[in-house]
C-alpha cells in the first residue's frame, strides 16, 4: 500500500499501491497502474483527484488495466510553483501523452473521463484517435459553453483576487465542492477531508486556482485555441463506442453540457440520474459503476 497518503486518507479507503513517472521537467507524476487485461485510463478533474476513481478502478482491476493519474499539483503528484511548471491545458495534455508513452501501451484504451479530464483526455484522445476503444463521459465537457449555458457567477468569482485568496488561503475551492458535489445524499465528513487532503496549504492549492484561470471564455485565452482544434476533431469518435452517466444537479456541467454530448454524438448511450450532482461517482456508485462495468466488458 501507498505509505505516503496525506492525513485524512486512510489506506482503508484508497487501497492502492501507486507508481511515480519522472517528467522530462524533473516533476514526479503519481499515478495508479492495477490489475491486466485491456488497459483504462482515468482522468480525474479540478478540484478532485485519482481519489474520485477508487471504487471503479477496484471494481475493474480484475478485469482490465487500471491507470489513474493525478494530474500535477494534484494528489500524490508534485506541487511545483509556477517558476517550474506552466499550468495550462497544453500542459495536462503533454502529461498524459508522456504517460501513455513511458507505459508503451500497444493496446486500445477505453478512456474515462470526469471535469477537467473530458478536455484533457479528449484532446489527448483527438491527436490519437486510433488509440480509443471506447469512451466513458461522466459530468465534463471537450468543447466550449454549449448554447444558452452562462459561465457560473462562483466559478466568475474564483477567478478575482478574492477568488484566489479563499481558493489558496481557505481550501475554499475543494471544501465547497466536496460540500454541493453530491445531491442525491450529502458526501460524509470522512469523503470530504480526504478530497480536501491534498491540498492542505497555500502551496498546494496552486492547481486548483490555475485550473480555474485557464478555463477558456474568449480568444486570447490560453487554452483556447486548444479547446477549439479538439471540438473540430470530436467528429472522429462518432463511432467510437461512448457511455454517458450524467449527475442533472451538476451546477456547472448541467443538462446544457449533456444536450451537446448527445447533439455530437446522438448514438451514444446516455443514462441521466436527475436527483445527483457533480460527483457521479459519489452520488450514483451503486449505479454507474455496473453500467461502466458492463459497458466495457461489451
Amino acid at each position: 500500500m501507498i505509505n505516503y497518503l496525506p492525513d485524512g486518507v486512510t489506506p482503508e479507503l484508497y487501497p492502492f499501491t501507486g507508481k511515480f513517472l519522472t517528467l522530462k521537467n524533473g516533476l514526479r507524476l503519481h499515478y495508479l497502474d492495477e490489475g491486466a487485461g485491456k488497459p483504462v485510463l482515468m482522468l480525474h478533474g479540478n478540484p478532485s483527484w485519482s481519489f474520485y476513481y477508487r471504487n471503479l478502478a477496484l471494481a475493474l482491476r480484475g478485469t482490465n488495466r487500471v491507470i489513474v493519474p493525478d494530474h500535477i499539483g494534484c494528489g500524490l503528484s508534485d506541487k511545483p510553483g509556477d517558476d517550474r511548471y506552466d499550468y495550462t491545458l497544453q500542459s495536462r495534455v503533454e502529461d498524459v501523452e508522456a504517460l501513455l508513452d513511458g507505459l508503451e501501451l500497444k493496446e486500445k484504451i477505453t478512456l474515462v473521463v470526469h471535469d477537467w479530464g473530458g478536455m484533457i483526455g479528449l484532446a489527448v484522445a483527438a491527436r490519437r484517435p486510433e488509440r480509443i476503444e471506447k469512451l466513458v463521459i461522466l459530468n465534463t465537457g471537450a468543447f466550449f459553453l454549449p448554447d444558452g449555458k452562462t459561465f457560473p457567477p462562483p466559478l466568475r468569482l474564483c477567478r478575482t483576487p478574492l477568488g484566489a485568496l479563499l481558493i489558496r488561503g481557505f481550501n475554499a475551492f475543494v471544501r465547497g465542492a466536496a460540500w454541493v458535489g453530491c445531491k442525491r445524499s450529502r458526501m460524509p465528513t470522512a469523503l470530504r477531508a480526504a478530497y480536501a487532503a491534498p491540498y492542505n496549504s497555500w502551496g498546494d492549492r496552486i492547481a486548483t486556482l490555475r485550473f480555474v484561470e485557464d478555463i477558456p471564455l474568449a480568444p486570447g485565452d490560453k487554452a483556447y485555441s486548444l479547446v477549439d482544434e479538439t471540438q473540430k476533431k470530436l467528429g472522429a469518435f462518432a463511432k467510437v463506442p461512448m457511455l454517458i452517466c450524467w449527475g442533472l444537479k451538476d451546477f456547472v456541467f448541467d443538462s446544457h453540457f449533456l444536450a451537446e454530448w448527445e447533439r455530437r454524438f446522438p448514438v451514444a448511450e446516455v443514462h441521466s440520474f436527475p436527483d445527483c450532482g457533480h460527483y457521479i461517482l459519489e452520488d450514483a456508485a451503486g449505479e454507474v459503476i455496473p453500467l461502466i462495468k458492463s459497458f466495457i466488458a461489451r
